[in-house]
């Protein structure tokens, strides 16, 4: 098992850094400064000098594959983590590089790609995925959603991961078909909901507890 978890980072890592061979190719196509955000037309909106944009980013992103692994594989109760979520915090990072990478360099050489559009629906599609495997997520201190009543309570721990698997999958799909109208109000609306519907509903599953224990 741990030699399949050392392989799994060496790999993910790997992949990581891969875009760095993309970039030397077209590194003398691209301009001093390349764009390494979007706003919500598509038009770039901040930069980064060309050589901490293509060697800087695919490192940071390993430096944050390396920290996702260490998390994961050192959680005290790290047998008690959902496969398939465990497998996404895994391949999230490496994929968004080889995806997000690519994309950008080819961007700052003039290409013509809609990046916001592909980057929210790759973004959509994580959480759909994540909320399908939610409930299935049993109690852990890395994957989940860890509050002091969730973490004290396995019945509160599955009422809110199974609602909360609802609510991800359904705005996950609002977040997709979002992709292809890019309204910013309902970006922000749907990001407000997925983060605050899950901790509201434990509070008040939890203090309903309480009261019935009284």
């Amino acid at each position: 098992m741990e030699k399949k978890t050392n392989n799994t980072l060496i790999i993910t890592t790997i992949l990581c850094l891969l875009p760095i061979i993309l970039a030397i190719v077209l590194y003398d196509k691209l301009p001093a400064q390349v764009a390494i955000h979007f706003n919500s037309a598509g038009a770039p909106d901040n930069y980064l000098p060309k050589a901490i944009a293509v060697f800087g980013l695919p490192i940071g992103l390993a430096v944050i594959n390396l920290y996702s692994h260490f998390r994961l594989n050192n959680d005290p109760k790290v047998e008690n983590t959902s496969f398939a979520l465990k497998q996404i915090g895994y391949w999230a990072v490496p994929l968004g590089s080889l995806i997000i990478m690519p994309i950008t360099l080819f961007i700052a050489i003039g290409a013509e790609i809609p990046i916001t559009i592909i980057v929210t629906a790759v973004v959509g599609l994580i959480i759909v995925a994540c909320g399908n495997y939610l409930p299935k997520c049993k109690r852990n201190y890395t994957i989940g959603i860890k509050l002091p009543w969730t973490l004290d309570s396995q019945d509160n721990w599955n009422k809110t991961h199974r609602f909360a698997g609802f609510v991800w999958v359904a705005l996950g799909i609002a977040f997709i078909a979002n992709a292809f109208f890019q309204s910013t109000y309902v970006l922000i609306g749907i990001i407000v909901l997925l983060v605050a519907l899950p901790p509201i509903y434990s509070y008040i599953t939890y203090k309903n507890q309480l009261s019935a224990n009284k």
